[in-house]
């Protein structure tokens, strides 16, 4: 974010234009590899937009929200290896013509941070008043304060992590396994063909939306209620319960809107990323030895994926060197998927932190919600 913006009325920031810029140098990657062409897709906030829908984070960015286009103005971009207009593995290979397919380059979290501040490099902005992000958003802001610190003032990290634990690189695994073992996968040039990796896909997000959601969320929300009868039927082909249907409604939507390769190629960099082991030898706070910005952590006590105890120990680093940290754990029963869900538990948080520059020491803080304000998942 970069200040300042116009100010608007209150509430959404209102409908956004998807721009894209196409980046006039390579990006060097970890794995060794430069890619280029790299166009990254991207939406502005701080002031209204005629065409186009709601923003991508149209819950905590507009006038008054978490992030405040009163204050800010706002760039968000589409992730290096996406299938949303940023360059990723169905994007054209110049080499060939064709679609990358399992031929892009693996990247990791550190990768898609460089692609970012080459972009905002040329976009003319230089320094950050806040990166902020949540789940995957919160590793990509931990890379920006260890990679260029002298650029970020601060950090707004929401049901994050230093490193996926490996009961979460596990289940990662066994869904970029269900996509590799459908056979329309095609060795990952599926594209043009008439085939893709639907069955496989869906189990991933099968898998994955599970790994989301809490299991007294999942209690709460379905119970062992049946779907179609007041009794099983004995087949072994349809959905018997309620939440058999949920995951192949979710399955059904989700193939329609992402790529089966996208999904491979962000699985690995999530699994990938580890603060100490790519910066500190093994040891966290070596690895934040270099951060200056002021860091918010907040964390969700039933997200048993990005679990409260992976962000203390990002505090409990950051306060022994020093350094500005601020911790907050949202009591909330809906897992991983809190942090989308709670958005308005988050914002008071969010505006108060942005809204103070200065600091006093680290403070840790457990919010519970009243019993009249809890919300189930929809």
């Amino acid at each position: 974010m970069a200040e300042p913006a116009s100010t608007l009325a209150a509430g959404s920031v209102g409908t956004v234009e998807t721009q894209y810029l196409d980046l006039p140098e390579p990006v060097r990657l970890d794995c060794g590899q430069e890619l280029y062409p790299v166009r990254v897709a991207y939406e502005t906030y701080g002031a209204l937009s005629a065409r186009k829908a709601l923003g991508w984070w149209d819950g905590m960015i507009g006038p008054g929200k978490a992030f405040d286009t009163d204050r800010f103005f706002v760039v968000s971009t589409n992730l290096l290896g996406g299938c949303r207009g940023t360059t990723g593995p169905s994007s054209t290979d110049p080499a060939t013509g064709m679609p990358y397919g399992p031929g892009f380059p693996v990247i990791t979290v550190a990768d898609m941070v460089r692609t970012e501040r080459a972009f905002l490099t040329a976009l003319g902005i230089e320094r950050l008043a806040a990166v902020a992000g949540g789940s995957l958003g919160g590793m990509q802001a931990f890379e920006w304060a260890i990679l260029f610190p002298d650029q970020v003032d601060a950090v707004v990290a929401i049901a994050s992590t230093h490193a996926l634990h490996p009961q979460g690189v596990a289940w990662n695994a066994i869904a970029r396994e269900a996509i590799l073992g459908d056979p329309a996968w095609q060795g990952g040039h599926y594209y043009g063909t008439g085939r893709a990796p639907d069955a496989g896909m869906g189990v991933a997000r099968m898998v994955g939306h599970i790994t989301y959601l809490s299991a007294l969320a999942l209690s709460d929300k379905f119970g062992r209620r049946l779907q179609f009868a007041d009794d099983i039927r004995y087949t072994i082909t349809t959905p018997e319960f309620e939440v058999e249907s949920y995951l192949r409604h979710q399955a059904d939507s989700f193939v329609k809107r992402f790529d089966a390769n996208t999904y491979l190629y962000t699985s690995r960099a999530l699994t990938y990323f580890d603060l100490a082991r790519q910066y500190g030898s093994g040891s966290l706070a070596r690895a934040l030895e270099g951060v200056s910005a002021r860091t918010l952590l907040i964390a969700f006590s039933s997200d048993w994926l990005y679990p409260p105890s992976a962000s203390r120990e990002i505090e409990e680093a950051l306060h022994a060197l020093g350094r500005p940290v601020e911790f907050h754990v949202i009591e909330a029963p809906y897992g991983h998927d809190c942090f989308l869900l709670e958005e308005a538990r988050q914002t008071p948080i969010i505006r108060q932190f942005l809204s103070n520059q200065s600091w006093t020491g680290g403070r840790r803080v457990t919010t519970r919600p009243a019993a009249a304000t809890r919300k189930r998942s929809s």
